[in-house]
């Protein structure tokens, strides 16, 4: 029987195309012509060889993971039956993802995995949801922990931008944002003293992040500075 309401449904070939990745969230497309395959059957279809030694997870369209039994069949008519996730290991790790129940099969999992889990809009970043702290900002780099107790619950909220440490003048300021204004660094520089008539300012930069790396910097200017960035920031006062 042919279901055209299936999008994993190829009604040119009469076979089914699936989503399947191992151990992370990269996928390869696969075909199946059997609409009702056993979970080993689609493991070997994806160059896996079906042994006991895998887990195999279909993800729903709500996000959740439904586990799948390497003998039990799936009905890959119904809808949410095109993508797949395969673990070669004996343990299995929960967490949640935006409410959504999640399974791994690694004791770790990367930021990378956890963004393309999430989806999270523009503006916004995946969260590590700390009980009784503060929220960890997860970047794509990450590798993080699932093994520690309890289960591990991630959200997607606004973006934080991180902290940057600067050298002014050889002494170390943070910065809330990487984006610096030549106004911003006198006031580092001479806190508390406001710019008087007769008073002028000179900023040389060093190995910032914006092109050029280094350089003067003119009165209203700004650059993108990056941790370890350095500035030295002169005045003169005129008689």
């Amino acid at each position: 029987m042919n279901d055209t309401n299936n999008p994993a449904h190829d009604a040119h070939h009469g076979a089914y195309s699936l989503l399947v990745a191992q151990d992370g969230m990269n996928f390869i497309k696969i075909e199946i012509d059997d609409p009702v395959p056993l979970g080993r059957q689609v493991l070997t279809a994806a160059g896996m060889h079906g042994d006991d030694n895998y887990s195999l997870f279909n993800i729903l369209e709500s996000g959740d993971f439904e586990d799948v039994r390497l003998d039990e069949q799936i009905d890959l008519r119904r809808p949410g039956a095109e993508r797949f996730i395969a673990f070669k290991s004996d343990r299995n790790f929960k967490l949640t993802v935006n409410g959504s129940q999640v399974v791994w099969g690694r004791p770790t999992i990367s930021g990378a995995d956890l963004y393309a889990l999430s989806k999270p809009a523009d503006g916004e970043a995946v969260f590590m949801v700390v009980s009784g702290g503060e929220d960890r900002q997860i970047e794509r780099e990450d590798d993080v922990d699932l093994a520690a107790p309890g289960v591990e619950r991630f959200e997607n909220a606004p973006k934080r931008h991180p902290k940057v440490v600067i050298i002014v003048n050889g002494t170390k300021e943070e910065l809330p944002a990487p984006l610096v204004t030549f106004d911003q660094l006198v006031a580092l520089a001479y806190p508390g003293q406001p710019p008087q008539p007769g008073i002028t300012y000179s900023i040389t930069y060093y190995k910032v992040a914006s092109y050029p790396h280094q350089g003067p910097m003119a009165p209203g200017g700004s650059v993108e500075a990056k941790n370890g960035s350095i500035f030295n920031v002169g005045r003169t006062i005129q008689s």
